[in-house]
């Protein structure tokens, strides 16, 4: 019989007679294999997007104990590396346990399964760690079902939360120290008191069930303007014809009760502001916001520390403390506290959580259309010769970004106002619209398509004009003109404030330039076609970009420059400034750039089509911390 290897460890059971001399050697690399199966740490690097599976030696390769050794046999594994997409590890179908430590970046998830049971592993959340233990075919978490834990104190450190979690374990009830905390402790009550009871501090930490002092009395009379309140009462807001405020007593003593109440379920369309009159509001220094249809709320001031606190029903959320947006969708990023969603195709941009004014409860915005098509040049062979005039930039169309950190945008954002997002309906759908197709010689150039978010509509650009239909396409801005004719109309159609410009006019023989966000196409010249016009350049997602730029003019005749694009516009034929004849080329991906216009020298060997416009993109941009 010669010699075998166990199943778990992979070590070598030595056969009689077999491997004379070299017993010592061999038994050394078994011992180095259970070494690092006992004590070993190994770092795999498991960066980008494809599956890994760990190396798996026997023992005979394990000639020393560290550097020699396979992953699988180590105590310990470290996963490092940026992911790009989800992953999963592999490891032996054999029984064994593993320390496991995500050391990962990139949002993405780690699944460690053993090979051929990717359905029976464990996710490991990332840059945490972890006790795993293997059946062969299902990996389990020993650190998620640890049982009925006994302990003296638990202490959470550095500003963390002690969670709860639900019957689900998808959410939770977290406990947090104030950030700039005396450290104090806080006694429960012996029991569960009786309904309706608040409890109530001694001083000293001992907290205990009370009865409220005072009631609410509720005003039959409905309230469809602002309101002062008075001490003791409750209020019916109707909010139907817009935003109402509440004004809470000035000068409240404690025990002093109000009531609100959303009389016709329509706090989550129109809010109810709680002004809080100089008193705070659950210990902060904001007004309160009741968001959320059928909403009621029994304020109680105890005292100016705390102020107005919520009894009764309603939530804390709902007054003066800070809570943020909380959403899904799209690729996402961070810029400090501010969470950016990009969406460079359809999407849903879907609310779980909206805030309020004291952290947010609004959205800023950039929504881009697909880019216009540039025209084609005339046919190879006839009359009259021409070139295409450039396409117009996709509508854009952004707001002022002052709700969310102010980065640099264009002027056209100035004075508009972020949007704000509501929980129900919590699902927005995007729409990105696609830029123009390539044109095909002797055509006018197609529109781009339009965008739309959170019930916003931004136009495709308008195609470019060619040699025998002149005049350029209107649309979020306009094409440019050819044969004479004159650019194509921006804005269209209209929108305050203007989502692009006007597309140049063509000469007899040249392309005007297609319009942009923020300036129009230029004329076509005698000697040149026409520049695209300039677009806008934002930061919105942390990163300046100018995007929605017009495309350039095609040229007729040797020596006449093509016009340029700008800010994703593409250039007329066959590249900026050219002189030669070619097809325009595309506006950029993603920037709703138009395309370039055909460029042509009369009866040519080839067709010179115009360039296709560049698809949109829409950006959502939220505090979220």
């Amino acid at each position: 019989m010669t010699s075998s290897f166990t199943s778990r460890l992979k070590l070598e059971r030595q056969a009689s007679g077999e491997n004379s001399g070299n017993w010592g050697n061999l038994v050394n690399y078994v011992l180095n294999r259970v070494d690092a199966s006992v004590k070993g740490y190994q770092a795999v690097n498991v960066a980008g997007s494809s599956n890994v599976t760990l190396t798996s030696n026997n023992s005979t390769s394990n000639t020393d104990d560290d550097s020699t050794d396979d992953q699988v046999h180590n105590a310990i594994l470290e996963f490092t590396g940026a992911l790009t997409g989800n992953i999963n590890v592999f490891t032996d179908a054999v029984e064994t346990n593993y320390a496991l430590f995500n050391n990962t970046s990139g949002s993405y998830t780690l699944n460690f399964a053993n090979t051929g049971h990717a359905a029976n592993g464990v996710s490991v959340k990332q840059g945490t760690k972890t006790i795993v233990y293997s059946t062969g075919s299902k990996v389990e978490d020993i650190m998620s079902d640890l049982g009925d834990i006994e302990a003296t104190n638990v202490t959470v450190d550095d500003g963390g939360s002690l969670k709860i979690q639900d019957t689900t374990g998808g959410e939770f009830v977290g406990l947090k120290a104030n950030a700039t905390t005396t450290s104090y402790t806080l006694t429960l009550p012996p029991a569960t008191g009786s309904a309706d009871q608040v409890m109530a501090t001694d001083g000293s930490g001992n907290l205990s069930f009370t009865d409220v002092s005072g009631s609410v009395d509720w005003q039959t009379t409905v309230q469809t303007s602002n309101v002062t309140a008075a001490t003791g009462k409750g209020y019916f807001v109707n909010t139907t014809s817009g935003i109402l405020q509440v004004l809470l007593p000035s000068g409240p003593s404690a025990g002093d009760i109000i009531g609100i109440k959303d009389y016709a379920q329509t706090f989550g369309t129109n809010k109810c502001i709680i002004a809080r009159n100089s008193s705070n509001i659950s210990g902060t220094a904001f007004d309160g916001n009741l968001a959320t249809n059928g909403e009621a709320i029994v304020l109680y001031y105890i005292d100016g520390t705390r102020g107005w606190i919520v009894i009764g029903n309603g939530q804390e959320s709902t007054t003066g403390t800070a809570t943020f947006i909380s959403a899904s969708g799209g690729s996402q990023t961070c810029s400090g506290d501010y969470r950016i969603h990009t969406f460079t195709g359809p999407g849903t941009f879907t609310v779980s959580s909206v805030g309020n004014p004291a952290g947010s409860s609004s959205v800023d915005y950039l929504l881009i259309a697909g880019g216009g098509g540039g025209g084609g040049a005339n046919a190879p062979s006839g009359s009259p010769y021409g070139s295409g005039g450039g396409g117009g930039g996709g509508g854009y169309r952004e707001s002022s970004g002052a709700a969310s950190g102010c980065y640099s945008r264009t002027p056209l954002g100035a004075c508009v106002a972020a949007i704000t997002v509501s929980a129900s309906p919590g699902a927005y759908p995007i729409v990105v619209g696609g830029g123009a197709p390539t044109t095909p010689f002797s055509s006018v150039g197609a529109a781009g398509t339009p965008s739309t978010a959170l019930g916003l509509t931004s136009t495709g650009g308008g195609g470019g004009g060619n040699q025998t239909n002149t005049a350029g396409v209107a649309g979020g801005s306009g094409g440019g003109g050819a044969g004479g004719g004159s650019g194509g109309a921006g804005n269209t159609p209209s929108v305050t404030p203007a989502q692009g410009t006007a597309g140049g006019d063509g000469t007899s023989s040249n392309g005007g330039g297609g319009g942009g966000a923020t300036a129009a196409g230029s004329d076509a010249t005698a000697p040149a076609g026409g520049n695209g016009g300039t677009g806008g350049s934002s930061a919105i997602n942390a990163v300046a970009t100018g995007r929605s730029g017009g495309g350039g003019g095609g040229t007729y005749g040797p020596g006449k420059p093509s016009g340029t694009g700008t800010c994703g516009g593409g250039p007329g034929g066959p590249g900026p400034g050219s002189t030669s004849v070619g097809p325009g080329q595309a506006g950029t991906v993603n920037t709703g750039g138009g395309g370039g216009g055909g460029s042509t020298i009369g009866p040519n060997p080839g067709p010179s089509g115009g360039g296709g416009g560049g698809s949109g993109v829409v950006i959502i941009r939220y505090k979220y911390k």
